[in-house]
């Protein structure tokens, strides 16, 4: 029998759409900061789901409408709710943070992901991953640098973005146990889309046809890549899939700089890695756990 290739085995393939995912990740930022020239944040918010919603119609038409009555609405209630809540946050923060620090920000959604497992979840989290989400958070003071000069208090809502980012992911993760991928996605923009229709309103102004293609880029590439994390999540424990997320802080920050000249400084770079280290430990040590667990379970 031959043996299969590489691609075939599926932590190679949850890494590969997890690679996929900090490269859509890097594009969506770009394409936020153009718009941010012309709308506000709330409003790219809404134009963006209004796009992403007409990308996941097809989906809708291969599922029909007999299957869409059967699947339990009351099952993405709370996803949507965070999932408006780090939209909103996330886009009027990249709006106005250098996209590097953005992204170092944005990392410490595993940790908050750690809290919330102990906290809401109940799960056991011992000394060692307290230890490590502790030093993440002081990774995230690196960065901040609270009372400083330099602090920006866009830098806060990005943090609240990981938070509620971070439920979010305990959130999918417990839905890719019994959805599909293309369902996740599908119904989360269904709801999201008047939800952000809410804040828009208020800050409304008619936008030109190029922050309306820039949106509808939006529109594509973030579906496409909220398709390849749930995929990743569905292939792959997080454990596995969380190292690659890690690139995106190098492609981002090629990228802020060719497009706006930023150039991180070192403390930046000094955080993330801190925050990057103890992210890391927090998901070997899960995996570490679980295997141990699933080894007990074993007659």
């Amino acid at each position: 029998m031959p043996l299969p290739s590489a691609l075939s085995l599926p932590i190679v393939r949850a890494c590969l759409w997890a690679a996929t995912t900090s490269l859509t990740s890097a594009a969506m930022m770009l394409l936020i900061r153009w718009a941010a020239t012309e709308l506000h944040p709330f409003q790219i918010s809404f134009l963006r789901c209004i796009f992403g919603a007409l990308f996941t119609l097809p989906w809708l038409w291969q599922m029909g409408l007999s299957e869409v009555r059967k699947v339990d609405i009351g099952r993405y209630k709370w996803r949507v709710i965070l999932a408006f809540a780090s939209m909103l946050t996330w886009f009027y923060a990249a709006s106005y943070l250098p996209m590097a620090e953005s992204t170092a920000l944005n990392f410490t959604t595993p940790l908050f992901a750690t809290v919330g497992a102990a906290l809401v979840l109940g799960e056991t989290v011992r000394i060692r991953r307290w230890t490590a989400t502790i030093l993440g958070f002081i990774g995230v003071l690196v960065i901040v640098r609270p009372g400083a000069h330099t602090f920006n208090p866009a830098a806060i809502i990005m943090i609240v973005s990981a938070l509620t980012s971070a439920f979010s992911v305990l959130i999918i993760k417990r839905l890719t146990r019994t959805e599909s991928a293309q369902s996740i996605v599908m119904f989360t923009f269904m709801f999201l889309t008047p939800l952000t229709l809410i804040p828009a309103l208020f800050v409304w102004q008619t936008p030109s046809w190029y922050v309306v293609m820039l949106t509808a880029g939006m529109g594509l590439v973030g579906t496409f890549g909220n398709y390849c994390s749930a995929r990743a999540f569905t292939l792959a424990d997080a454990s596995a899939v969380l190292p690659i997320d890690y690139l995106r802080m190098p492609v981002v920050a090629l990228v802020g700089f060719a497009a706006f000249g930023e150039v991180p400084d070192a403390l930046v770079w000094l955080g993330s890695a801190i925050i990057a280290c103890s992210s890391l430990y927090i998901a070997h040590r899960e995996a570490k756990l679980a295997r141990e667990a699933a080894r007990a379970r074993r007659p």
